[in-house]
């Protein structure tokens, strides 16, 4: 039973990297399953505190996937209507993956400055700071998901 809670837990595990780039699958919760499945062999036992600051980890990781893009075109010299903008931006662009996802921000910051009557530089400017806060988001996950293979590898060979 150990071996197979460990397949699963590594194939979770690869799955929540892939997730931190396709949008489909939420990367950082997929990669904390399989570490709890991990956590439930006889082989390997994490503490309880290790277990909860991984979960709270991933939970602000997934909050922050959202405000960041937001927060990147406000502290770029964006307004409130470029960070309106890339929230809004980021949620339309689910709806054209995967070239949405990134653009996505990066358009309604844009969108959101040009109609706050922002000059086209200025919106550029929030719109440039959108989509960086949304790949640093994206490399925060793809760090923590990292993680979680590098404690199944640490703990099981």
């Amino acid at each position: 039973m150990d071996i197979f809670l460990i397949i699963i837990s590594a194939i979770l595990m690869l799955l929540g990297l892939l997730g931190c780039i396709l949008p489909a699958l939420p990367g950082p919760p997929v990669s904390y399953i399989g570490f709890l499945l991990l956590h439930f062999t006889d082989k390997v036992h994490f503490s309880t505190t290790h277990i909860l600051v991984l979960l709270l980890l991933v939970v602000i990781a997934q909050i922050i996937d959202y405000f960041i893009p937001i927060l990147g075109s406000k502290y770029s010299g964006g307004t409130k209507w470029g960070s309106w903008g890339a929230f809004i931006g980021s949620i339309a662009g689910l709806f054209f993956l995967p070239w949405g996802l990134i653009l996505g921000p990066f358009l309604g910051a844009v969108a959101g400055e040009l109609m706050g009557d922002a000059d086209m530089k200025s919106a550029l400017r929030s719109g440039t700071g959108a989509l960086l806060g949304f790949l640093f988001g994206t490399i925060l996950k793809l760090a923590l998901c990292m993680y979680f293979i590098v404690l199944l590898i640490r703990s099981v060979f």
